[in-house]
């Protein structure tokens, strides 16, 4: 880390005296207050939206997949805009762009809460996901100014546990909300959060920009980087639904994979880069992008098919299944401050490892649970699972962003923020497309050893796509309840089965998450000259 950003920013000196006329512009913990109140609005948003589908779907009268881009438009828009939002920080100051971020947040909130129809809430998406985008590079960037590296990892620990605390209260504020308020109230929740966001940030915030920061845009790189970013993500979200087969998906995975080797080319041609390649001359830095997606892809691919076994196996309210994640993302508020300080003072290369290694026992571990499992079991796994994340979220973060130059702050922000998206569509998709061949493989087997009829037709494709959810058929009438237990038995069993397979496959990437984190080390690069404004 540069000393220019230690002297500069001012970290190391005491709040300065409002009878000065500093006021506490510029202070350290407090800046790391504002935009953690920022960025907790977007990982809030992340879990809250998931619980109010359902009742979204119902009050609008969506169709499936235009729901389903009520998620996948919001991904789609964060995961393309990120790295260019980064740029925008470092060129305009991340102070202005984490502002806007916020006002613009809060304000498509408010516009999704006022929308009549689900046309309307897919494009507000769109665009929240945009303004999403300029927040979370533009935090990064802040911290990195305000913070010498011997505390940048601590700030970086607790801005990790506020987002780890968001995303614990998205379910359960979520259930509340939508049960005693409306669907509208999951938004209406983001305006009052961007005001103080944007309060917090006028009075507080001290924009701090390197002197030899890019004055131009790299348009061509913005539009290669952006269309093959879509392309990737696109395809991975269609992927399950097309088959990885299909001529679609080969078409916009082959077109990202083109268009990615296009960027890198340009890049080594362009006068001011949007991506410098020499970023990545830089081993730690380059491990800790690849790290982050291996992270990302263990952890959020097999933590999506958690709820669904909660809620549908076990049979818990949306509120009761928040509650039973309790334990994995209450160690996450705790262990994430708790890294940043094992991180200060052995570095990040010990506590990822053992992060690490900890996340594949907590998934291996949750591979061996059954349609049985009770809740003394689970929040085992659950625990084991919060604690071996918090160091990798806050590690990796921090090498990313802390080997790279001051005037690249906001960039590798972007780069952090971008593989960790890219990392959990991948994980989500990829899994997901495991457990559905999976649960098709066992289900006619599970539903002959319960004594039902064989189903044929349309209604067997019907009961394959409710089981990969671990929904059992309705009841019909007349039917003996013997019967209905049955049913659900065996769709469950189903559903556990392809559940095991992907922790099973996500324990694998996990462990090798850990051996990649032996080439990783604190950020010790120059960031040159910097300027306040």
């Amino acid at each position: 880390m540069s000393q220019s950003v230690v002297k500069n920013s001012e970290a190391d000196a005491p709040p300065p005296n409002p009878s000065s006329g500093g006021g506490l512009k510029g202070h350290p913990w407090l800046t790391l207050l504002t935009v953690a109140v920022g960025v907790m609005m977007v990982a809030l948003d992340g879990t809250i939206v998931a619980i109010a589908n359902p009742v979204i779907q119902e009050k609008l009268g969506a169709a499936p997949s235009e729901i389903q881009w009520v998620t996948s438009g919001y991904l789609l828009a964060l995961a393309v805009f990120l790295i260019t939002a980064g740029k925008i920080g470092d060129r305009f100051g991340h102070k202005t762009t984490f502002l806007v971020g916020a006002v613009g947040f809060a304000a498509t909130s408010a516009a999704i809460g006022f929308a009549g129809n689900i046309q309307t809430v897919i494009a507000f998406r769109v665009l929240q996901g945009l303004f999403g985008a300029l927040l979370q590079p533009a935090a990064l960037g802040l911290l990195r100014g305000a913070f010498p590296a011997e505390r940048l990892n601590m700030a970086i620990g607790i801005w990790g546990g506020v987002i780890g605390a968001s995303t614990a209260a998205g379910p359960i504020v979520g259930g509340l909300l939508v049960e005693h308020v409306s669907w509208e109230s999951v938004f209406f929740i983001n305006i009052p959060v961007g005001l103080i966001a944007l309060a917090l940030g006028l009075w507080i915030l001290r924009d701090v920009r390197a002197e030899n920061a890019a004055r131009s845009f790299d348009l061509p790189g913005i539009g290669l980087l952006s269309a093959g970013m879509f392309a990737l993500v696109f395809g991975i979200i269609k992927a399950p639904e097309w088959g990885w087969g299909d001529g679609r998906t080969l078409l916009f995975l082959g077109g990202a994979v083109v268009l990615m080797v296009l960027f890198a080319l340009w890049q080594g041609r362009a006068k001011e880069p949007l991506v410098p390649l020499s970023l990545f001359r830089s081993v730690p830095l380059s491990a800790g992008v690849l790290l982050m997606v291996l992270m990302a892809f263990a952890f959020f691919g097999a933590i999506f098919f958690v709820t669904f076994y909660l809620q549908n196996v076990h049979g818990m309210k949306p509120v009761d299944a928040g509650v039973h994640l309790l334990p994995m993302t209450g160690m996450m508020i705790v262990g994430s401050p708790l890294a940043g300080i094992a991180i200060g003072k052995l570095g990040p290369r010990i506590p990822i490892m053992a992060g690490m290694l900890i996340t594949t026992a907590a998934m291996f571990g949750m591979s061996t649970l059954d349609t049985g499992s009770g809740t003394g079991v689970m929040s085992l796994w659950f625990v084991l699972m919060g604690l071996g994340i918090s160091p990798v979220m806050v590690g990796a973060t921090e090498v990313i962003v802390g080997n790279a130059p001051l005037e690249l702050s906001g960039v590798a922000g972007g780069l952090q923020q971008a593989a960790m998206q890219v990392g959990g569509s991948l994980g989500t998709a990829v899994l997901g497309a495991l457990m559905a061949a999976e649960v098709g493989d066992v289900l006619p087997g599970n539903w002959a050893k319960a004594g039902l009829p064989p189903v044929e037709g349309p209604q067997a494709d019907l009961l394959k796509q409710g089981a990969q959810l671990g929904i059992a058929p309705p009841a019909q009438p007349g039917m003996p309840q013997q019967a209905v237990d049955a049913m659900a038995g065996a769709v469950h069993q189903s559903f556990v089965s392809g559940m095991s397979l992907a922790f099973a496959v996500a324990a694998v990437v996990a462990f090798a998450a850990a051996l990649l984190a032996l080439l990783t080390r604190r950020g010790e690069t120059d960031a040159g000259p910097a300027v306040h404004i």
